[in-house]
């Protein structure tokens, strides 16, 4: 049997793994389920149709599962999903979604999810994602791989984030962020790139010296988008290693409906 403390509230429907640790007071509703190695510390309230994967520890008092913030929402079964390895820690307040996007609020793996945070309904995450604490992600955002958003910074809806871009303390997001990209101030500036996670993360000297001219591109010439896209294009080539970096950055501009921080 899942090691339950005595004063949890588990609804009998709920699915939980038998190496499932729950503690006191918590409350588990009827449509969760719960994967393998996964622990649930005091207090903690987890609704809705909620699923978690292995291995993921939850700190007290997070609400986990809850209806979305939106005047909208009917009752409808919309759902919340959390992969494997994530820490949640105090206080963090995670949403189901809407039927006005896909019905589901997402998170991957090995999320690193500080006190306060809250992640609003439709939010699609990554892996490897650190928010510092009271980072405040309105609904419909989406944040790539290895993104890290400073403390208290507050995300504008539907802006999205690339991957391994990141933010400094106390910026205010209204418009995307490219991939590889450091922003700050409110409202948010593009600042430089993330070059100390990258390096972190095995990048190697020569991609990191591309992905800065691609910056440079964006931020230092003077150009159009349109035209620093071209000029991004025209880098493919020269770096085997570095093709990804480009694709990831072109695809993700191609997109960026809201505009780019700049």
């Amino acid at each position: 049997m899942p090691q339950i403390h005595p004063t949890a509230l588990i609804d009998p429907r709920a699915e939980l793994d038998s190496s499932v640790e729950v503690g006191p007071y918590a409350v588990i509703g009827p449509r969760v389920r719960i994967g393998a190695g996964t622990v649930v510390g005091a207090h903690c309230v987890i609704d809705g149709h909620t699923t978690l994967g292995r291995d993921n520890r939850i700190f007290p008092f997070a609400s986990i599962g809850g209806a979305p913030q939106d005047k909208k929402y009917a009752g409808e079964p919309t759902r919340l999903s959390i992969g494997d390895g994530n820490t949640i820690r105090e206080y963090v307040t995670i949403n189901t979604g809407t039927v006005q996007d896909e019905g589901e609020t997402r998170l991957g793996d090995d999320n690193w999810i500080m006190a306060y945070v809250h992640i609003a309904h439709d939010c699609r995450l990554g892996s490897h994602i650190i928010l510092a604490n009271a980072v405040q992600l309105a609904g419909h955002v989406h944040l790539g791989d290895w993104v890290f958003l400073g403390g208290l910074s507050g995300v504008h809806q539907f802006v999205r984030v690339g991957a391994h871009a990141m933010t400094a303390f106390q910026t205010r997001l209204a418009q995307d962020v490219p991939p590889f990209v450091t922003a700050g101030g409110n409202p948010a500036e593009a600042q430089s790139i993330n070059a100390e996670g990258l390096r972190r993360r095995g990048f190697s000297a020569e991609r990191i010296t591309l992905i800065k001219q691609m910056y440079r591109l964006l931020y230092r010439k003077g150009l159009t988008l349109d035209a620093a896209r071209e000029q991004i294009e025209a880098l493919r080539g020269e770096l085997a290693d570095a093709d990804a970096d480009i694709a990831l950055m072109q695809d993700f501009l191609a997109t960026a409906s809201r505009g780019i921080v700049r």
